[in-house]
């Protein structure tokens, strides 16, 4: 009722977007229009993933893993669960020791010394309960018991023991495993609020930064981090919330971690990186979501933590760096955590005014036409250098495709091109002959 008549119009739009998408298969699913225009996180900042499951038809599953759908219990339901199961055990079995009193008459001779009961002192439903109840928890008040004058009582008794025990079991080791989860350990184990795209030994890296705020510290910590981005293919595929692995330094080992201290994690932007083709201007048309995961061994209980948040593209600074949060003081290092997310800003180049889209356009309208015009055919070769738009997977394609033959320039290579070294012999001679002004170069 508290909706604008656009919000409504938005919500609207939105749900009937959604059932064209299930019936067509082809289109967009409304992933990021909400009532307030904003976008729905696939992972929350505190972890916790924003998908829900619904019209599961086969919840037999469920049954035949019930030790995991215990501890899976919110703790209101796993007690209600835990007193049940005791509750009825004990009921049950007090419904058997009065059926078994009664059919034997042990009930109308309670007060009669030289019956032989087979259950004594059991005159009504309550007594037998209470049977039933100290039997099980092995109280032995000694005023009820089950006698040796009939054997179904022995094997009525022996099962409840054994009934008992498996509960018991199972009970006892649902609450263990539930209250020793490494949950918790989590809300000490904090991430910077943004990322940051800087450049560092020259190379453009994302960042951001991870701590752990206790003195045990994690054991074999290691980090990893997925792309969230809906896509669509070349045949019309719609593909939402698709997956793509952002390289930690798995291969370098860069990946494991020796949490003692705040780490700033790097991802470095290369050709096969998710991010290569993303300049300062397009990233913030973008809609992502970096979600990262950080796993290691709670060193105090040796079972596996986890921690998770997420990134969008509205908490990544371009052209930003983490200020140091780490000091020396009194012999030992010193970490503030109070600088633990402060940034600064840092020149860079925003790598948007020439990004592979607009050098194939320059291909199709000046290179090509010049090749045809020139009648070279397929005698020529193009020369291109490591530079992003050149090596990106679009153009790559596009180069593969037109049959286009390319000189190999190997990574880390000097200037081979002749244009640059007659340049760079220029430009010594400019700077040997001191001149006051530009006319001086003519």
């Amino acid at each position: 009722g508290s909706l604008s008549k656009s919000s409504r119009k938005i919500f609207i739009l939105s749900k009937e977007t959604f059932k064209l998408t299930k019936v067509l298969g082809s289109m967009p699913l409304p992933l990021c229009v909400t009532t307030n225009n904003q976008r729905q996180r696939y992972v929350t900042k505190d972890g916790k993933c924003r998908v829900n499951l619904g019209h599961i038809k086969d919840k037999s599953r469920f049954i035949s893993d019930i030790f995991t759908t215990l501890v899976d219990l919110k703790y209101v339901w796993f007690l209600l669960v835990f007193t049940a199961c005791y509750i009825l055990t004990w009921m049950s079995f007090g419904g058997i020791y009065f059926l078994g009193a009664w059919l034997r008459d042990d009930i109308a001779h309670v007060h009669d010394s030289q019956w032989q009961a087979c259950f004594e002192n059991v005159d009504g439903f309550l007594s037998a309960l209470l049977l039933s109840l100290e039997s099980q928890r092995t109280i032995g008040y000694g005023t009820r018991r089950v006698t040796a004058n009939c054997p179904e009582g022995v094997v009525l008794l022996m099962s409840q023991s054994i009934t008992g025990s498996i509960i018991d079991a199972v009970m006892v080791g649902c609450m263990f495993v539930k209250i020793s989860r490494p949950q918790q350990r989590a809300q000490t184990l904090i991430f910077s609020k943004h990322c940051v795209i800087c450049e560092r030994d020259e190379k453009l890296c994302l960042l951001f930064r991870i701590g752990d705020l206790r003195e045990s510290h994690m054991v074999d910590a290691k980090i990893r981090a997925k792309l969230i981005k809906s896509r669509q293919t070349k045949e019309g595929e719609f593909i939402p919330l698709e997956q793509s692995e952002i390289n930690l330094g798995y291969d370098t080992g860069g990946d494991r971690l020796l949490l003692v201290e705040p780490q700033t994690i790097t991802h470095i932007i290369n050709h096969s990186s998710p991010f290569w083709e993303v300049g300062a201007k397009r990233l913030k048309r973008e809609i992502l979501e970096i979600i990262v995961i950080l796993e290691g061994i709670v060193e105090a209980s040796g079972m596996t933590c986890q921690a998770r948040t997420s990134y969008t593209q509205d908490e990544i600074l371009w052209g930003h760096r983490f200020a140091s949060c780490i000091s020396l003081e009194k012999g030992a290092f010193l970490v503030d955590y109070s600088g633990f997310d402060k940034t600064f800003e840092v020149q860079m180049c925003p790598l948007s005014d020439m990004n592979s889209a607009l050098y194939q356009k320059i291909l199709t309208e000046n290179v090509w036409p010049s090749v045809r015009a020139l009648k070279l055919k397929l005698t020529w070769i193009m020369q291109l250098d490591n530079d992003r738009k050149h090596t990106s997977k679009s153009t790559s394609e596009r180069l593969i495709k037109t049959k286009m033959k390319v000189f190999e320039w190997p990574s880390q290579s000097l200037a081979l091109n002749q244009i640059e070294m007659l340049r760079h012999d220029l430009k010594q001679a400019v700077h040997a002959g001191k001149p006051s002004n530009i006319f001086f170069c003519y």
